[in-house]
């Protein structure tokens, strides 16, 4: 047609419709995590198949960590929370490949870190601020090995993901998690072993200790500033850091 190629729909299986249509009737009837699906044959009778593609539909859904399958007489499919944990390796996979740097990731945390610190404030309890300090305090020693700087690096990141978990926002707690797992995969380990990683820890140690004083008196927008500041200095250092890095492999002296 006019030279052009005419280019067929690609056919969507009818296991993956029917696992599209249970996720849309999931969210439709907010159902929520313990909750069961219709059995089999409920499944086969509403969606006009046989039994074989309602059980790949449902080993989908299992696989992807929305349903587990029970056995026995009270078995069948209940819905399940997908663990945080499976859902940032996943996107983490797609993104191995894209190979965002440590300023793209920094630049991110820019954006949304000073928020969760804002509405993290008042949700923080006695036992949450004591963690902080905790943390604050593992990372006041100079470290004395490697190992040592790496568990104190995943303290200071532990601080943010803390804060992350009470800011009682789904989506900005899953971004500030999963951006802080990035850097956990992509920074720490080819950065911490250069000499001004320690400046860069200092800084950090001070930008926690003030946003600590700022939680403890519940001073949301002292905590968006500080925040905002130590995200500023933070992609700083990660700019310098990814300068010399570049210097350190290429192996040329500054």
């Amino acid at each position: 047609m006019n030279g052009q190629n005419l280019q067929i729909p690609k056919r969507v299986k009818r296991s993956d419709q029917i696992v599209d249509s249970v996720k849309r009737w999931v969210a439709l009837n907010r159902m929520q995590p313990g909750d069961r699906l219709p059995n089999e044959r409920e499944l086969m009778e509403q969606f006009q198949c046989s039994k074989g593609t309602v059980r790949e539909a449902l080993k989908s859904l299992e696989v992807q960590g929305l349903i587990s399958i029970r056995t026995g007489p009270n078995g069948g499919a209940v819905l399940e929370p997908v663990p945080y944990e499976k859902a940032s390796e996943l996107l983490r996979n797609f993104l191995h490949f894209e190979q965002p740097s440590g300023p793209e990731i920094y630049a991110l945390r820019t954006l949304v870190e000073p928020e969760i610190a804002a509405l993290a404030t008042p949700h923080l309890s006695e036992e949450d601020l004591a963690n902080l300090a905790s943390l604050i305090a593992h990372c006041k020693a100079d470290p004395e090995t490697f190992e040592e700087r790496i568990e104190q690096r995943i303290a200071e990141l532990d601080f943010h993901v803390l804060l992350a978990k009470r800011c009682g926002n789904a989506m900005l707690a899953f971004i500030g998690r999963f951006v802080n797992d990035m850097i956990r995969d992509l920074v720490i380990f080819k950065k911490s072993a250069l000499p001004e990683q320690r400046e860069f820890s200092c800084a950090n140690l001070a930008y926690h200790q003030e946003l600590l004083e700022a939680f403890r008196t519940k001073d949301a927008k002292a905590a968006r500033r500080l925040m905002h500041e130590h995200m500023i200095s933070a992609e700083h250092f990660n700019r310098e850091l990814e300068g010399q890095l570049n210097h350190y492999f290429l192996g040329i002296t500054p």
